[in-house]
Order: structure tokens, then C-alpha cells, then sequence
């Protein structure tokens, strides 16, 4: 599966990858809204990668997409699809040298198109640690309604955080007119 926008590729992860998801994850910039502490050594990163390049995109549970620009690797999707095969949760993390120039919002909006018009999902949810400004301004950037706050719910690296729930549905999608594509660079 392969979904091409303006300057991106969203593809099946490879094990090629490695290295440089070991080199974006290992940074503590990238890391510091993620689930993962840095850093990641190229051993883990290769087990990682080689069970992402295994997994099954229709299939529920997470499936991680890789963001490819002109053969680079610069980024990653993550989508866990729910059981019904109708809903899904959204995340992203973008390597910070790629940060700030459209690469996340078009890599999200290619993705959106391909699961609302494609696959006809009905319903994409994310959320955001409130502190991380620039993921819910991507968020609702790409069209998703922020949908509500849930004050210092979760404990996350030795700290309670506040969570930003978002939603988009598939008849908003469609009714929307799209965002343009970020121009190239």
C-alpha cells in the first residue's frame, strides 16, 4: 500500500529503515511527547522495523506507516485499527530536521484520504498532550474537531499531563473541502 501526496510517499516500512528510525527516534526532541525514551539502538530499531515491514494494515490492532520523502525515510504514522474494521486512532512522529515545512499535515492528510475515501473508515480519533502545541495545531489543521480535555489524566514521564481528544468522521471528511498540499520546498 502506498500513498503518494505532493512530496511524500506513506508506504509499508522496509528493513532499509533502520537506521535512520533508530536516528530520529534516538532524538530527545522528537521523543519528548512519545511513549519511547531515547535512545533507540540500531538493534532494537532493526527488530522494530522488521516487524513493522510484517504487519497487516487491514488487520486490527497497530500498524506503523512510513513516511518517505524522495527515498528518506523522516518520519512515521501509527494507526490502530479497532476491531470493527471501521474506526481508528491516529499518531505521528516526524524526524525534527523535517519539522515546520507541511511534512506531518500532508503525510496525515494523504493518509485521511486514503482511509475515509479508500477504506471507507468511518471514524479516525488522536489525542495530544496538551503541552504539544504544534501536533494539535496539525491536528486541526487537517480538519479534526477537537472533541474535549481530560485534565492531568495520564502520569507520563514523571508527570500528570492533560489530554486533547480529537475526532474526525468520514461525512465530515467528504463535506470538507481539503486542505491544499504544502507546496514543494
Amino acid at each position: 500500500m502506498f500513498v503518494h501526496t505532493e512530496r511524500l510517499t506513506v508506504r509499508r516500512f522496509s528493513p532499509a529503515d533502520a537506521e535512520q528510525f533508530a536516528a530520529y527516534r534516538s532524538d530527545p526532541v522528537v521523543a519528548r511527547f512519545q511513549s519511547w525514551e531515547p535512545p533507540l539502538p540500531l538493534a532494537d530499531a532493526q527488530q522494530t522495523v522488521e516487524r513493522f515491514a510484517q504487519g497487516d494494515p487491514k488487520a486490527p490492532g497497530w500498524f506503523q506507516y512510513a513516511v518517505d520523502l524522495d527515498g528518506v525515510l523522516i518520519g512515521d504514522l501509527g494507526l490502530n485499527l479497532h476491531e470493527n474494521l471501521l474506526q481508528a486512532d491516529l499518531g505521528f512522529t516526524l524526524a525534527a530536521q523535517y519539522q515546520g515545512q507541511g511534512y506531518a499535515s500532508e503525510a496525515v492528510h494523504g493518509l485521511l484520504q486514503h482511509l475515509f475515501v479508500d477504506r471507507e473508515l468511518h471514524r479516525v480519533s488522536a489525542e495530544a498532550d496538551a503541552r504539544n502545541t504544534a501536533s494539535v495545531r496539525l491536528l486541526e489543521r487537517v480538519g479534526f474537531t477537537r472533541e474535549g480535555l481530560r485534565p492531568s489524566n495520564t502520569w507520563f514521564k514523571g508527570e500528570w499531563t492533560d489530554d486533547v481528544l480529537f475526532g474526525y468522521l468520514r461525512d465530515d471528511y467528504l463535506s470538507r473541502p481539503q486542505p491544499t498540499p504544502a507546496p514543494s520546498a
